[in-house]
Parts: structure tokens; sequence; C-alpha cells
């Protein structure tokens, strides 16, 4: 039997990456380049543009095509592609139209504000725009659940962690909750007993561009398909031909900027070695946003904060911005190890980060669930955060509910994907070492060549051929186990 509906399928496949294309540089454009003047025309272009992928992509041709694709032979490769675009289907034939250009003309509208807005510390201003995204995203979330049966939030989940449920994360994540506090205290107390000397700056932002730079191609980066920029909050955007990544600079701080830099380059090396043999197909993007979250904590956290990585590390900063007594080599290693619990997720530690991720993760699940509004965030957050970092938020809104760029478009589901990611890049990372048991001295020789091939065979070069947990199981032999994460934080900070 010929492949005529599938062929269909793939064409209309090619054509709408195609247009993501467009609309992922454009967005990138909006980020970093766009004069303010342009927000409003360039949210409207946008909307106009997620409109017309939609128009193509829930065209009833489109169900006819992939019921009657069921009945040609495929190859695993091809059934896996199928399997991926029914999801895709699936999830778009859910939203009426007027409601994707609304997400979508709301969330560029909030999160042009919010780069004014975060600075002044405008909740009130802030909240008007945010109350809209909630609302659309609630509408969406219950024609979502309605279908799936699930819960709102869920409905959401599977969105960005397809198969995670909020039960399955309870679990994992009360799990963390058991041992979390325990050893984030015990590693605060360790520490309280080093003197520690912080890096004296300024640091130019120009230097400090040049550092991410170096880092970048240390890290295997092709410049010849993406780029480094500055935004309000790092991303990786782009397509894999094209990845974009950006950081911010703040020159009396100097390493913050630098690991944003290498956060993402674990995201934009996972992009670029995506299958390009099928390029343009559902199949070829990256499995989920916690497999993309395990690939640049990878690089930088298992990789990035340990001992033999920051060793290396330490002449080019001694280079860059001349010695100091910070950059010594057992206080420069410690320095980049402290636990310190602070206000801002993005420059957290690796064992107080876990807070930040839950506390998000149960403020958004109650606002989609319909158990709190959005005037119900700030003291939430300053609870939560109180009660996990003893920190008070309390009218800093600024550096509590109104840092991070999510939920200004909408992105509600997203955050359980950092932890998650955590998770997975201790076992990966477990994993590589058994399979490559001259690891930790290649990494002290700034060899990671291997460590790159391990990651490309195992996760990169696999796209989203298989499930989230059959990729896994198949990269370490056993299923999501929390304790690689558990075990790797004690080891390095107990």
């Amino acid at each position: 039997m010929d492949k005529q509906n599938y062929q269909q399928l793939t064409r209309t496949f090619q054509r709408l990456s195609r247009f993501s294309h467009l609309s992922a540089i454009a967005s990138w454009d909006m980020f970093t380049m766009m004069p303010p003047g342009g927000s409003a025309a360039r949210g409207e272009a946008l909307a106009e543009l997620n409109v017309l992928q939609h128009q193509i992509l829930t065209d009833k041709r489109v169900g006819q095509w992939l019921q009657a694709a069921k009945q040609e032979t495929l190859d695993d490769i091809e059934q896996a592609n199928l399997r991926e675009m029914t999801r895709h289907y699936q999830q778009a034939a859910l939203l009426p139209e007027a409601l994707v250009e609304a997400q979508s003309l709301a969330g560029s509208k909030c999160e042009h504000a919010w780069r004014t807005q975060r600075p002044a510390n405008d909740w009130a201003g802030f909240s008007v725009n945010l109350k809209e995204v909630v609302k659309l995203a609630r509408e969406e979330a219950g024609l979502r659940a309605a279908a799936k049966g699930s819960s709102p939030y869920d409905a959401l989940l599977d969105k960005f962690e397809p198969d995670m449920t909020s039960a399955r994360l309870d679990e994992l994540f009360g799990e963390v909750k058991s041992w979390l506090p325990d050893l984030l205290n015990r590693a605060v107390a360790k520490q309280a007993q080093q003197t520690l000397i912080a890096p004296q700056g300024p640091f130019p932002q120009a230097v400090q561009r040049e550092l991410g730079l170096q880092a970048m191609q240390v890290l295997g980066f092709d410049f010849n398909g993406g780029r480094l920029d500055v935004s309000a909050h790092p991303f990786c955007g782009g397509v894999p031909e094209d990845v974009r990544i950006t950081t911010r600079y703040d020159e009396n701080e100097l390493l913050s900027a630098l690991f944003g830099v290498v956060h993402e380059t674990g995201h934009a090396r996972y992009e670029q070695n995506l299958p390009r043999a099928w390029a343009g197909q559902p199949i070829a993007q990256a499995r989920s946003t916690a497999i993309h979250e395990s690939q640049s904590l990878f690089f930088e956290m298992q990789l990035g904060r340990s001992d033999a990585f920051l060793r290396r590390l330490q002449p080019a900063i001694i280079e860059r911005f001349g010695m100091q007594p910070a950059f010594e080599e057992g206080n420069f290693i410690a320095w980049n190890q402290r636990v310190k619990p602070g206000y801002i997720r993005v420059d957290a530690d690796e064992v107080s980060y876990p807070a930040h991720v839950i506390l998000r993760y149960e403020i958004e699940r109650a606002l989609i669930d319909g158990d709190i509004e959005v005037e119900d965030i700030p003291a939430l957050w300053n609870e939560k955060m109180q009660a996990w970092l003893g920190l008070s938020t309390e009218g800093n809104y600024r550096n509590g509910c109104m840092q991070d760029i999510h939920w200004t478009d909408g992105g509600f589901g997203y955050f359980p994907s950092y932890t998650l990611g955590a998770m997975y890049a201790a076992q990966l990372f477990h994993a590589a070492r058994v399979a490559l048991p001259t690891l930790d001295e290649a990494i002290a020789q700034g060899d990671f060549s291997a460590l790159f091939d391990w990651l490309r065979q195992n996760i990169w070069q696999h796209g989203s051929r298989f499930s989230t947990s059959q990729l896994i199981e198949n990269a370490t032999g056993e299923a999501l186990n929390a304790d690689y994460f558990r075990q790797h934080l004690t080891r390095r900070y107990l």
C-alpha cells in the first residue's frame, strides 16, 4: 500500500515548521532587538501567524489523513512521527481560533508591559494584564480537561510534559520535600564554617560577553547556526538550524550571566543536534520541556558546577579580569558551589532551586484549578518563600512573584519541568559515568567529547521518536528515579 496520506501529512507539517521558524525568529527579535514602539504591531503579527498555523493544523483534511495513514504500511520511524502528528492535531483541534488569537495578543501585551513593570515593582499594573492571561488559560484548560478527562491543570501540564500528572508530581516532589529542607540546612551550616571571599567588580559587560562566547565554544556550540544576545530574561529560542540564546548582565556580579550562558548552551546543543534527517516533522522536535531542562541543567549544574569544570574555568576568569583573592582555586570553587537561599530562581544554587520550582508549581496549579485568584498570588508567594527559604517577599514583587517571564504568555504547566529536568540530569550523568569510566579525568583535562557523544547517542539524536519514559529507560536502564538527584546533592554539598 502506498503512503499517500502520510506524505500529505509530512508536507503539511513541513509547511507548519516553516511558519514556526518565522514565528520563533520574530519572537526572538521582540525579546532582544525590537524598539518598544513596535510591540503592539508585532503582537498582532505573531497572533496572525499563530492563527494561520492553527488553521492549517486543524483543517478537517488533516484529521482524515491521520485516520487513513493508520492503515498505510509505515516503518517504525514513520509510525512514531504519525503518533506525534496525531498528538499535535488533537492538541490544536480542541481550541477555537478566536481563543488562539486572544491568547497570543494577551501574552504579547503582558510580556511587553512586564519588562517595565517588573523593574518598577508595579504589581498593580502587572496584575491587570495577568488576569486576562489567566482567564484565557483557564478557558483553554477547561476545553482540554473536558476532552482528556483530567483536572484543568493536568490538561495544561500535558502540553509540556506528555503523560505527566500532578498526582505523579506530588509523589516526586513530596519525596523531595521530605529530605530537601534538612539537606539545605545542613549544607548552609557546613558552609557557614568557611570564610569565602566574594569577587570584586566591576566586571565590564563586553568582557563578560567574551567569556560567555569562550564558554559556548568550549561546550561545542555551533556558531554557524546560532548566536548570543541580551534579553530581560535568559532564554534559548530560534530553530535547530539557527539557535538564538540570550543572557542578562550585571557589571557588579560576575557569574550570573556566565552560568546563564552555560545553561542556555545546554538547551542549544540539544536543539543543534536534533535529527536533521527528519527536519520539519514533529518527530524531529525535542521530546519534552523536562528533557530540554535536563540538558541545560546537565550543562549548568552537573558539569558546570563540578570541581573539575570550575578548575578549567578559573584560569580563563583570571586571564580576563586579573587575579584577586576571590579567584584563588579553593575559594573560586567554594564560591561557585555555595548554598545560599535567595529570591531569584535563575540565580539559585542547585540545592535551594527545587524550592523555587515547587513553590511556583503549587501556586500555578491552584490558580488554574480555580482554587485561588491572581490577587492571592503575592501573599501565597510570601508565605511559601518564608516556609521554604526563610525569606520575606512582602511588597517585593520584583524579586517575588513578578520575577519570571513564564506566566506572562500563559506558560502554566512549564515550571515543574525544571525540577524534573534536574532529576533527569542527575540520572543521566550517573549513567554517563557508568558508561565512561574515565569521564571525570576527561572533564578535568577539558575534554568533553566522549560526554557529548554519549548525550548525542542517547538523547539528542532521537528527537521525539520515543516517549519520555522510554527515552530515559533506554539511556539509563531504568525509569525516572529521583534518588540520583538526592545522591548527587549529598555528595557535592555534604
